[in-house]
């Protein structure tokens, strides 16, 4: 296997998910979170330029979480990548908790941005991509977003600016998972040909399976000029736990005992 780190900090933050959704005894939206653990471990486990003894680095890459109702796919990689403590990470969603269900800024423990409407993450993301251009500094700056969340004219407003702008600094991660809040998203409103409507937006835009380590690493490692990224994910709703997969109650179900044992079950099977 290439990248069997990159592997083990996913498997890593899927064990996390799973425990600590069950210890919190609440609606975690688990099933989009794990869709997003591959992209998300590429990301902090070989992508971002980051310094975990000192999160405010000027010269740091920038990682947006526009899909701010998957911050049980956020908070893992923070963890697994040393920028935030297990005793921290314990405290998810506890009274008081700097670590709640979406993310909320805090440089001190990695998180950029406070994200929980739609549509708002690639927005601010395109700003600091051009705050980057303009002082000519070297950050790059990456997001994101769910599928369904194109749904929001935020975020076609953002990526007609970004390729005006020409921000080549710039990378969107859309997880393509096909379901959301609602149910499938060709039910709700088509979300179809993803790829080839941001590259109608002037876009770079690459498929990936989104759970394929490799092909995910050489999306990030493609060099683009003069117009920003799109790396179109596909990925599959409550991926790794097979009574979850394509099963869009898990966009809002609690775990039981019975089926957090089921789960980590199936995680742990070689």
């Amino acid at each position: 296997m290439k990248y069997p780190e990159i592997a083990a900090f996913a498997k890593f933050m899927r064990q996390k998910m799973l425990d600590i959704s069950y210890q919190s005894g609440t609606s975690t939206h688990l099933g989009g979170a794990l869709s997003m653990a591959e992209v998300m471990a590429t990301l902090y486990g070989k992508v971002l330029r980051f310094d975990k003894n000192n999160p405010r680095w000027e010269d740091r890459d920038r990682f947006i979480l526009s899909k701010g109702h998957g911050v049980l796919g956020f908070y893992p990689a923070l963890l697994a990548a040393g920028i935030i403590s297990e005793e921290k990470f314990a405290t998810f969603q506890t009274n008081g908790s700097d670590l709640i269900a979406h993310p909320v800024m805090n440089l001190d423990l990695g998180i950029e941005s406070s994200n929980g409407s739609l549509g708002h993450g690639i927005s601010m993301a395109v700003g600091i991509a051009t705050a980057a251009k303009r002082k000519n500094v070297a950050f790059k700056t990456y997001t994101l977003v769910g599928d369904g969340e194109t749904n929001e004219g935020s975020v076609w407003e953002a990526a007609m600016l970004a390729a005006h702008l020409q921000l080549d600094n710039l990378t969107v991660i859309v997880d393509y998972n096909r379901h959301q809040n609602d149910g499938a998203g060709k039910d709700i409103l088509l979300i179809d040909n993803m790829a080839e409507r941001f590259s109608a937006f002037g876009w770079h835009a690459i498929e990936v399976d989104g759970h394929n380590i490799e092909e995910i690493v050489v999306a990030f490692e493609e060099t683009v000029f003069n117009r920003p990224k799109v790396i179109v994910a596909h990925t599959t709703k409550g991926k790794g736990v097979s009574f979850m997969e394509n099963d869009n109650s898990w966009h809002h179900n609690r775990l039981t005992k019975n089926n957090y044992e089921l789960a980590i079950g199936e995680l742990n099977v070689e």
